[in-house]
């Protein structure tokens, strides 16, 4: 029995290596059919992982953000000049009554933000990312500070002319010194370097490391007071659960309606931005890609079944008096049609493995650049699986047609 089975498999081993110019055609056919499905897949869960994680750098996993307009990049244009009628810009005066009435359920950190430029002597950073923020901020947001601090209640009290700088900043105006202590000139002003963000990558096309951060009042008396203000704000809990994050966003919500007055059942003159709410801009758009890569794979994948399918048929017409004299002594058409078939599948199967090695390639090489992609097990699995349904099918018609080959024309094929 065990004969019977691996006879198939060795008379398929020689057919391809006999020919080997068109078994790597055949292969290499499965091999970028594979790689194109493997590394669509795998794009789209680096994308998946890289939404959440670079809104939890930028939101905070369990933050909400209140502002005038929170999610302009998710609605329509129309509904963006509605809401900027209908919203008042939220001012310090907000802030300042939320944060009177937060309880011990929420805690809030005022912040603005413009563009400016940064200059340290001779050196200048063009369009940096300006912050004027509250220093409860700190505790809000993971800011990922690696070199000094972030600036205290004190210095924001007083409106101290420190900075915190991303590390686009730092290596742009000091490359071969230690920021901290040094000064920046931002609007006209110096302010002391007292703290160094660690890089944070980018999130939407921007970068997130050429941040500057002052106290709130420095960049008021920097740049005049700000236009409308962003509040950022999380549970006071340690470890906050959905139930304290979910009473911390109702606390925020009925504080904010309290102080823009609102009766029962009026809308919401602000918005609450969630982490979740966040993400999904970035997962709509990895949905849409999604659906694109699905027909670019399956069009990939019968390429390369209409490829190996015509391969294997000129190796049927070139045995065709091979298999009429095997037939003629004996041989079963179950055994041709099982070589046929071993020949494609091991085509397939030696196709699909290179394609799922260069993809890993491609995954190291991406990961030493920078860009975090994981090539899952689960890929690997349905990718091979995906390899050998497509040498079964490509090789079908081949041995179907193999196994009609009438005995005496094939003994008299030259």
């Amino acid at each position: 029995m065990r004969g019977l089975l691996l006879q198939p498999i060795v008379q398929a081993w020689f057919s391809a290596r006999s020919h080997p110019l068109r078994s790597l055609l055949g292969a290499t056919a499965i091999a970028v059919a594979v790689a194109t499905m493997a590394i669509v897949v795998t794009a789209l869960d680096g994308v998946a992982r890289y939404a959440r994680s670079s809104a939890a750098r930028a939101f905070g996993s369990d933050t909400f953000v209140l502002a005038r307009v929170a999610s302009p990049g998710g609605i329509s244009r129309r509904e963006l000049e509605l809401k900027l009628e209908r919203n008042p810009v939220v001012t310090d005066t907000d802030f300042r009554f939320l944060d009177r009435y937060a309880g011990q359920l929420v805690e809030y950190g005022a912040f603005v933000q413009r563009g400016g430029d940064v200059v340290a002597g001779a050196r200048k950073y063009e369009n940096a990312a300006i912050a004027g923020a509250t220093a409860a901020l700190a505790t809000i947001r993971d800011l990922g500070i690696v070199e000094g601090r972030f600036f205290g209640r004190e210095e924001e009290r007083q409106g101290a002319q420190v900075a915190v700088i991303g590390a686009d900043i730092a290596d742009a105006l000091f490359p071969a010194r230690d920021p901290i202590g040094q000064t920046v000139r931002v609007g006209g002003r110096g302010f002391r370097v007292i703290g160094l963000q660690a890089r944070q990558g980018n999130l939407g096309g921007s970068s997130l490391d050429r941040n500057v951060w002052m106290p709130l009042a420095a960049f008021e008396r920097t740049f005049g007071p700000a236009d409308t203000l962003q509040i950022f704000a999380r549970p006071r809990a340690a470890d906050p659960d959905a139930r304290a994050i979910a009473a911390a966003e109702d606390r925020a919500r009925v504080s904010m309606r309290a102080r823009r007055q609102l009766a029962p059942g009026a809308e919401d003159t602000f918005d609450i931005l969630t982490p979740d709410a966040a993400r999904s801009l970035v997962f709509r758009l990895s949905e849409r890609i999604g659906v694109a890569a699905i027909p670019i794979s399956a069009m990939a994948l019968v390429a390369a079944v209409i490829v190996v399918t015509n391969t294997i048929l000129v190796s049927v017409t070139e045995r065709t008096r091979e298999i009429g004299v095997r037939r003629a002594i004996g041989a079963r058409r179950s055994q041709i049609l099982g070589e046929v078939l071993a020949e494609s599948s091991l085509l397939a199967a030696a196709g699909g493995a290179a394609g799922l090695a260069a993809v890993a390639v491609i995954v190291r090489v991406t990961d030493a650049a920078g860009v975090e992609l994981v090539l899952r097990a689960s890929t690997m699995g349905w990718s091979l699986a995906a390899a050998a349904s497509s040498g079964l099918v490509a090789g079908w018609y081949p041995a179907r047609r193999a196994t009609r080959i009438d005995v005496v024309t094939a003994l008299r094929a030259e």
